[in-house]
């Protein structure tokens, strides 16, 4: 009788719930050989949103729930390593799976390396060039230890050769991200958010917005609002609230403010398929999230991306993403050249196909 191999995937953050998900489908082929068990930390954990997000994904409920919660990153870290610990103690796997770039990719790497267990990095390769973002030390020491490399795009490859990594641990099979994407996209169109919201397609500008030197600080809310102020007249925007941004706008006095700026939907966080049919009709995506760079770069959206760096060259080089840092007259500017129809055109970058998962598992069961 031939013993099944154990494989773990750890979900942390919720990007990496529409990482996963393509994955757990792909090993659903190989179910007489693998047992794939999947590990929530509980890093960002809200009972609601992460409901939503296994049921729209249609995902079974984690085998191992960690409880980790926030706390600073050396304390999240910590957390994390002492109870997947006890986790990979007890069910001994022979592969364990990170996605991404948050705390829960690089912690959960460590603890697996030092234990022995193989370890595979989903979307390795990826940087910004920028240290001061604890994501990309993350994604630095990740790839450091981990023994299979997937990579999303031709960069990942180059960044990966130079720091030294052996090219027979690298694989570059496209962007799982883009296979949820793809397999939900109709789905989605089954939202009723955009009815909910009283929104027209390509009348409206979507907002996404909570990376801490963005949100943090009065100076960059400041501008955030006066963006809002010069393009709202010209397109209504829409802007899931992240419940960081809510803290900050808050506690530097702006909330009221932002709540009564003419043209702005500010709402909750909202669901992946709700926010996959928004981003599908908007006019323009306005962002600092590495994810939404690729989606709609895919959907072929206008995207503004409020940070110097990208770790996501490719959504620049062919895509529809122009980076913009928070400089108010050069979004405003690039923003009305959109409303006018006249923004960025994009291609879809190789191997954003819907099949990486399929081609990442395949190496994997050839391998364990």
């Amino acid at each position: 009788m031939l013993l099944l191999k154990t494989v773990i995937s750890v979900v942390g953050a919720r990007p990496n719930f529409m990482k996963v998900a393509p994955l757990h489908k792909a090993f659903q082929r190989y179910t007489d050989r693998v047992r794939h068990l999947i590990v929530h930390t509980g890093q960002h954990y809200d009972k609601a949103m992460s409901k939503i997000f296994f049921d729209d994904l249609e995902l079974p409920q984690p085998d191992y729930y960690l409880g980790v919660g926030s706390g600073s990153h050396a304390e999240q870290t910590a957390r994390i390593m002492v109870e997947l610990e006890k986790v990979l103690a007890a069910v001994r796997p022979d592969l364990v799976i990170v996605v991404g770039d948050v705390n829960s990719t690089v912690a959960c790497s460590l603890v697996s390396v030092k234990m022995g267990i193989r370890v595979a990095h989903v979307e390795a390769g990826l940087r910004s060039g920028d240290r001061s973002m604890p994501e990309e030390i993350n994604r630095l020491l990740t790839d450091a230890v981990a023994d299979l490399l997937f990579v999303s795009e031709p960069s990942g490859l180059a960044h990966l050769r130079r720091e030294g990594v052996a090219e027979a641990k690298t694989h570059f099979v496209g962007n799982v991200m883009i296979d949820s994407l793809i397999h939900y996209r109709e789905k989605a169109r089954g939202s009723n958010t955009m009815k909910q919201l009283g929104l027209t397609p390509r009348r409206f500008t979507l907002v996404t917005l909570h990376r801490p030197s963005n949100v943090d600080a009065v100076d960059g809310l400041e501008k955030i609002l006066t963006i809002f102020e010069k393009i709202a007249p010209h397109s209504e925007i829409v802007f899931p609230v992240h419940p960081r941004t809510t803290k900050m706008l808050a506690q530097h006095g702006l909330a009221v403010k932002a709540a009564s700026l003419a043209g702005l939907k500010m709402v909750e966080p909202i669901g992946y398929l709700d926010f996959l049919n928004l981003m599908d009709n908007a006019q323009l995506v306005l962002t600092d999230s590495g994810g939404v760079q690729e989606e709609t770069t895919y959907l072929g959206v206008p995207c503004l991306t409020m940070r110097e760096n990208t770790e996501r060259p490719i959504t620049c080089e062919i895509g529809t993403n122009v980076l913009c840092g928070l400089d108010v007259g050069k979004i405003v500017q690039l923003s009305e050249a959109v409303f006018a129809g006249n923004g960025k055109k994009g291609n879809v970058p190789e191997l954003w196909d819907g099949s990486s998962a399929n081609r990442i598992v395949d190496v994997l069961m050839s391998q364990i």
